[in-house]
């Protein structure tokens, strides 16, 4: 292989590699992970309230190991495996003192440097977010001066709750909405920024969840496997233009539809078949390959494939790649946990998100497809070779991740 072909060679693979090294994560990009909701509202005089929801067995599980109380865990986890919410309930208030130790000293709230104190409003409660059940607590928190007046106070909210160390699961946010003094928004708690401010700007909540989105799928690898698989299928920057505007309309439709609650799927249905749509887009360049060649690159004749300039084949692509976008989105959707009532907060949140996908989906493209033309160009052989090895190895990802998800592995 000759030098000039070499190098372009070398600076794709070393692209992908670093990429795909940075993004080491399980199978499961979605499993193992909780989303806490916190609602932030005027409590009267100076207290705040805030309406938290978390996920039940993992709640119980934290709680009684950070308290000791193996009775918390024993009736807790039996209600859980009954499927009992009135027993899930009443598990959580038999240990009272032991759940709200565990919330609270996670889950803070202070008033100009001065923490305030929590007070639970009314027992325990029972939902359902994301099709598990959920424990539903409120909160009063009474805040030395805080007055009638909080957009005059700078409170912080603080959540720490389910943190990696504890090794039941990884990566919690906590989503949180706030209507207080006037002043309405969102933020997303994590790790790495575990606190808020009332008073933040609106450039500070655009960029908490645009980070959000973009840190979504950079650690998502199924959703950078998929890209992958377009862009080494994709023969022309318009191709994968298209390609890529496809998968972005179709998983923003199923974002708003979930964030309508119009849409609920399942997440055992949901992974598969994001594991499936990875496959077969790869699959799909194979099979191209096998059937023609060193002239699976060649382009349709102009203006054969109609305003876009696309052949059947291309066009077939392209709606592959709208359907599984469609449920790629409801993956996105996941990541939030979205399963509340329409609000121009949450839509603000979801939009934010979507950009900081893009904007990282848009980034890799830009880096990789230019790198793939210019192999191609130099060489028809080397461009085949690096596209098949790529969709050769996404393609076996993709179907043992099929596997593992419809199974349960």
């Amino acid at each position: 292989m000759s030098h000039p072909v070499r190098r372009p060679l070398a600076v794709l693979a070393a692209a992908v590699f670093l990429i795909l090294l940075g993004l080491g994560r399980p199978a499961s990009a979605h499993g193992f992970t909780s989303t806490v909701y916190a609602h932030v509202t005027d409590g009267g005089d100076d207290r705040l309230r805030t309406e938290l929801k978390l996920e039940y067995d993992l709640l119980v599980v934290s709680a009684a190991d950070a308290g000791h109380d193996d009775p918390l865990f024993r009736t807790g986890t039996g209600a859980f495996d009954a499927g009992d919410t009135d027993a899930q309930a009443a598990a959580l208030e038999a240990h009272r003192a032991t759940v709200l130790g565990y919330v609270t000293r996670r889950f803070t709230v202070t008033a100009a440097g001065d923490a305030c104190r929590p007070a639970p409003a009314g027992g325990f409660r029972m939902g359902r977010e994301e099709g598990v059940p959920y424990a539903l607590l409120t909160l009063d928190w009474t805040c030395a001066g805080g007055g009638d007046d909080h957009v005059t106070v700078d409170h912080e909210i603080r959540s720490g709750l389910f943190p990696d160390a504890e090794e039941y699961v990884k990566g919690t946010k906590t989503i949180a909405t706030y209507d207080v003094g006037g002043r309405t928004g969102s933020a997303a708690l994590d790790a790495a920024h575990p606190a808020f401010s009332l008073g933040q700007s609106w450039t500070e909540r655009f960029w908490e969840f645009f980070r959000l989105g973009a840190e979504h799928l950079l650690t998502g690898v199924d959703h950078i496997l998929f890209l992958l698989a377009l862009i080494a299928g994709s023969r022309r920057p318009r191709e994968i233009v298209l390609a890529a505007t496809s998968f972005t309309l179709a998983h923003s439709v199923t974002f708003l539809l979930a964030a309508l609650g119009l849409v609920d799927v399942p997440g055992s249905v949901v992974e598969p078949v994001i594991a499936l749509s990875i496959a077969v887009v790869a699959g799909w360049h194979l099979w191209r390959i096998r059937q023609r060649g060193v002239h699976v690159t060649d382009l349709p004749v102009a203006d054969g494939g109609g305003h876009f300039a696309l052949d059947r084949a291309g066009w077939t692509r392209l709606g592959v790649v709208f359907c599984f976008g469609l449920v790629h989105g409801l993956g996105f959707a996941g990541a939030l946990g979205i399963d509340a009532a329409w609000s121009w907060t949450l839509l603000w949140s979801l939009l934010v998100f979507n950009v900081g996908i893009e904007a990282v989906q848009l980034a890799i493209i830009a880096v990789l497809f230019p790198l793939l033309l210019l192999l191609r160009r130099r060489s028809r052989r080397a461009g085949l070779w690096a596209t098949g090895t790529i969709s050769a190895g996404v393609a076996a990802m993709g179907l043992v991740w099929f596997v593992q998800r419809t199974f349960g592995l």
